[in-house]
């Protein structure tokens, strides 16, 4: 046989790359439970991060997470949590998404049962800049100011936020020095977010 034949050549090609494409398919199938886990892990950990639980290991998160959240609920299709601390305190976490200087951010906020005092929350991000906008994600610091913030002032009106100078200290944050665009995309998240479900809570 003439291996330097290029009707061998494209043959011999074609068969590697069915074979390359056959192998990494198997090992994706064969993976994809324990990254499916892995991901409602992560989920796990947030949830619980925003309920101040937070540097738990695996194992420790899967039982507390048992002994927390006591169900999910949803509302107009979007998924929330209803959890008990260790004190008997009833909190609402709710997942909130929104969009910082260069991609999406998410997060977890977690309300008494006033429906207008934070607990805790936790910030994600898929792409924001190290050291800057990333900071929503890396800095508990920055996440814990947010620990007792009013959703709503006195007369009602919504009012936490993420600011560049904090002149509501009840309900306002200061925004990350150098990320002012991804702080203000926390800004958004948080009260688009926030007031959706309260609202329609407050309505039932």
């Amino acid at each position: 046989m003439n291996t330097n034949n290029n009707a061998y050549i494209i043959i011999y090609s074609a068969i590697l790359v069915v074979i390359v494409a056959f192998l990494l398919a198997f090992v994706y199938q064969a993976l994809k439970p324990m990254q499916d886990a892995n991901v409602a892990l992560d989920q796990k950990k947030q949830i619980l991060n925003s309920l101040n639980l937070r540097n738990l290991d695996g194992a420790e998160a899967e039982a507390m997470y048992g002994r927390v959240v006591k169900s999910e609920e949803e509302i107009d299709g979007s998924t929330y949590y209803l959890c008990e601390t260790k004190a008997g305190n009833k909190k609402y976490v709710f997942p909130l998404k929104g969009m910082g200087l260069w991609g999406g951010i998410s997060g977890y906020v977690a309300v008494d049962d006033d429906l207008n005092t934070i607990f805790g929350v936790y910030f994600n991000h898929e792409s924001e800049t190290a050291g800057l906008g990333s900071e929503i994600k890396d800095s508990q610091a920055w996440q814990e100011k947010f620990i007792g913030k009013k959703i709503y002032s006195e007369s009602g009106e919504l009012a936490v936020g993420v600011v560049k100078k904090v002149e509501n200290a009840a309900s306002e944050v200061d925004c990350i020095t150098g990320a002012t665009l991804t702080s203000n995309g926390v800004h958004d998240m948080l009260r688009n977010g926030l007031d959706g479900y309260i609202s329609k809570l407050k309505e039932e």
